[in-house]
């Protein structure tokens, strides 16, 4: 067997076990009843109308991806922990879909165990929010937090590019997406090249900041500031990121930047964060070292024009 060969196995036999061993939750075995419909974009059932086995597609929404439930914060829930038990019978009652699903508030709020994620205190920052005083009860966690494959990557992730683009996804899937948007407002989709046509670098901005720096009013006690502001009122003022003291300090930056300046040193964070902003990844020891070099530069100017001077004379 050659080297390269061995190698190979080697390297694959080690991703396999990095694999499983990621793995710390297990889809619950009765969630396999539903799932045997709703993983699948096609499903089948006896048509008793009929007395013939019948195969229909899947309405698109309906489709779980199981994958990336088990990776969710419910990825261990059975589907009837939230879901109705009669949901289990097919066809399902058409009544059944408008029973109301419980809310974060309605398993998390007042229990300890969650005390840390301040569930009770961030319903009362939402309920100030744009989001709430526009649609009131019927804007829900849900219209943001997919129930079923929410990821809390805020606390989890040490890759500033990946909380930014996960959270921002979540806002996207509205504000970016015309047929979801109408269903919970009777205004025209903005176009959000057009609603930010005064921010320079947009894709940059989209990219390397989330929505919420600029729209919610940050909250240095949460992880993630929940009070939506109306567009009128969002953050417009660059200095407010682009400097020393930046926002960003007590949003964005607590969950990586600031923790990694203190765990790898100033200049291991300059080097390693990919969310570089501008202003706010200010570095004493790179600029304690600009200053130097910019000193030794006019040192050297002038001891030239001095000696200009002095050979002029003679």
């Amino acid at each position: 067997m050659s080297n390269f060969l061995r190698s190979f196995l080697l390297i694959a036999f080690l991703s396999v076990g990095n694999l499983s061993s990621g793995q710390d939750k297990e889809m619950p075995a009765e969630n396999s009843h539903c799932l045997n419909c709703h993983a699948n974009h096609t499903y089948s059932f006896f048509n008793e109308w009929l007395e013939v086995e019948t195969k229909r597609m899947m309405n698109p929404f309906y489709v779980l991806d199981s994958i990336n439930y088990v990776a969710g914060v419910h990825g261990g829930f059975s589907c009837t922990d939230c879901h109705s038990p009669d949901y289990e019978t097919y066809p399902h009652n058409a009544e059944l879909k408008l029973e109301p699903l419980a809310t974060c508030i309605d398993c998390h709020g007042g229990d300890d165990t969650y005390a840390d994620y301040q569930f009770d205190k961030i319903e009362e920052e939402f309920q100030k929010s744009i989001h709430f005083q526009k649609s009131g009860e019927s804007f829900t966690c849900s219209k943001c937090h997919d129930q079923h494959y929410y990821r809390a990557t805020a606390r989890t992730s040490s890759n500033v590019s990946e909380i930014v683009s996960y959270n921002n996804n979540m806002c996207l899937s509205c504000h970016d997406n015309a047929l979801r948007f109408e269903t919970m407002s009777s205004e025209e989709s903005p176009k959000l090249s057009q609603v930010h046509d005064w921010l320079p670098n947009q894709k940059l901005h989209f990219d390397k900041v989330r929505c919420i720096e600029c729209h919610t009013v940050v909250v240095d006690s949460f992880m993630v500031s929940h009070n939506i502001l109306p567009k009128e009122e969002a953050l417009r003022n660059c200095n407010d990121c682009h400097s020393s003291n930046s926002m960003l300090k007590a949003s964005l930056y607590k969950y990586e930047n600031l923790q990694a300046r203190s765990e790898d040193g100033a200049l291991g964070a300059l080097i390693t964060n990919e969310a570089y902003i501008i202003g706010a990844n200010q570095n004493p020891l790179l600029k304690l070292l600009s200053f130097i070099i910019f000193g030794l530069a006019v040192i050297g100017i002038a001891i030239h024009w001095i000696f200009r001077i002095v050979k002029k004379s003679k």
